[in-house]
C-alpha cells in the first residue's frame, strides 16, 4: 500500500507540475515523473508480457520526452524563448507535434499502445489510458496556436483509419479498448487547432467513459469476448449497463458519445473542412463495429451452457459506486450539450 501510495502521488504530482508549470523544462520534469511513476504499475504482476510492456512503454516515452526538450531547445536557440505559449519556431513544432504524437500513442506513433495495454492490469490500464493521456493533451492546447494544422488532420484521419481497422480482428477487451482509444485520439487530434476547448471536452467525456468501460471489465472481471459471454447469466444489470456505455462511446446519438463528435464535426463544418469532417466521421462507423461486436457479446449472446448460481444484483467491488456515477454520467449528459 505505501509503493502504491507513493507512485499513485508521484502521479498527480506529476500531471500537475506538467498541466501547471511554464517552462519548458517543468513540463518535461512532471511528464518524466509521470512515466516513472506508471513503470512499477506495469511491471507489477511478474509476468514476461508484464516486463516486457513496461520496458516498451519506457522506451516509448523516454524518446518522446527526449524529443520534447530537443524540440524546446531548438526553440530557445532560434528565438530565445523558453515559455510554452511562445512556441513560434516552425521546426520545433514539428519535433514537438511528432513527440507528442508519440506520448499520445497517435497514428503513426500508435504501435506501443496496444501491446502495452495488453500487459497491464485493467486498473492500469484504466490510467495509461486516461491519466497518462491528459498532461500530453494540456502541451498541445497550451501550444495549440501554433501548431501546424495540416499535419495534425493527417495525423487524426490516420489514427480514426488505424484505430478503426486494427480493432477489427482483436479478441481481448484491452486491446480493443487501446483502439478505440487511438480513434478518440484521432477526434481530439483534428480539432485541437481550431477549438482546443473543444478537443479538451472530448478528452473528459472520452476518460468518463473510459473509465466507465474500465472499471465494468474490471468488475467482472473479463479480459476477453469470450468470458464476456458468460457475463450475462451473472450480472444481467451491469451487462446491460455496459453495453450502453460501450455504445456511448462509439458515439450514437441519445448518449454521451454523441455530444463531442457532434460539436466537432459541426466546428470543422464552420472551418471549411467538410471533407475531413465526412472522412472521420465515416472512419468512426469502424470503430461502432468493433463496440458493437463488443457490447453484443456482452448482452445479446447466451453462452450454450446456462449457469445455476444465484444472478448478482451487486457485485461485491469497492469501486461499484463510482461505476453506477460513471455510467449513469456516460449515457445521458447528452441534455448538458447547450451549455
Amino acid at each position: 500500500p505505501q509503493a502504491n501510495l507513493v507512485f499513485i502521488t508521484s502521479l498527480f504530482l506529476g500531471t500537475t507540475i506538467t498541466v501547471s508549470s511554464n517552462h519548458w523544462v517543468m513540463a518535461w520534469a512532471g511528464l518524466e515523473l509521470n512515466t516513472l511513476a506508471i513503470l512499477p504499475l506495469i511491471s507489477k504482476s511478474h509476468h514476461p508480457r508484464a516486463i516486457e510492456a513496461a520496458t516498451k512503454y519506457f522506451l516509448v516515452q523516454a524518446a518522446a520526452s527526449t524529443l520534447i526538450l530537443f524540440s524546446s531547445m531548438t526553440n530557445a536557440w532560434q528565438t530565445g524563448q523558453w515559455d510554452i505559449s511562445q512556441l513560434t519556431c516552425p521546426v520545433s513544432c514539428l519535433i514537438l507535434t511528432t513527440a507528442i504524437a508519440m506520448k499520445l500513442g497517435l497514428a503513426p506513433f500508435h504501435f506501443w499502445f496496444p501491446e502495452v495495454l495488453q500487459g497491464s492490469s485493467l486498473i492500469t490500464g484504466l490510467l495509461l489510458s486516461t491519466a497518462m493521456k491528459f498532461p500530453p493533451i494540456t502541451l498541445l492546447y497550451m501550444t495549440s496556436q501554433s501548431l501546424n494544422p495540416t499535419l495534425l488532420v493527417t495525423m487524426a484521419i490516420l489514427s480514426a483509419a488505424l484505430g478503426g481497422w486494427m480493432g477489427l480482428n482483436q479478441t481481448q477487451t484491452r486491446k480493443i479498448l487501446a483502439f478505440s482509444s487511438i480513434s478518440h485520439l484521432g477526434w481530439m487530434a483534428i480539432i485541437i487547432v481550431y477549438s482546443p476547448k473543444l478537443a479538451l471536452l472530448n478528452f473528459y467525456l472520452y476518460a468518463l467513459m473510459t473509465a466507465a468501460a474500465f472499471l465494468t471489465l474490471n468488475s467482472i472481471n473479463t479480459l476477453k469476448l469470450s468470458t464476456l459471454m458468460t457475463t450475462w447469466t451473472k450480472t444481467p444489470a451491469l451487462s446491460a449497463a455496459l453495453m450502453l456505455t460501450l455504445l456511448s462511446l462509439a458515439g450514437l446519438p441519445p448518449l454521451t458519445g454523441f455530444l463531442p463528435k457532434w460539436l466537432i464535426i459541426q466546428e470543422l463544418t464552420k472551418q471549411e473542412m467538410a471533407p475531413a469532417a465526412t472522412l472521420i466521421a465515416l472512419l468512426s462507423l469502424l470503430s461502432l463495429f468493433f463496440y458493437l461486436r463488443l457490447a453484443y457479446c456482452a448482452t445479446i449472446t447466451l453462452p450454450p451452457h446456462t449457469t445455476n448460481h444465484m444472478k448478482q444484483w451487486h457485485t461485491n467491488k469497492p469501486t461499484s459506486i463510482l461505476i453506477a456515477i460513471l455510467t449513469t454520467m456516460s449515457i445521458t449528459l447528452l441534455p448538458a450539450s447547450p451549455m
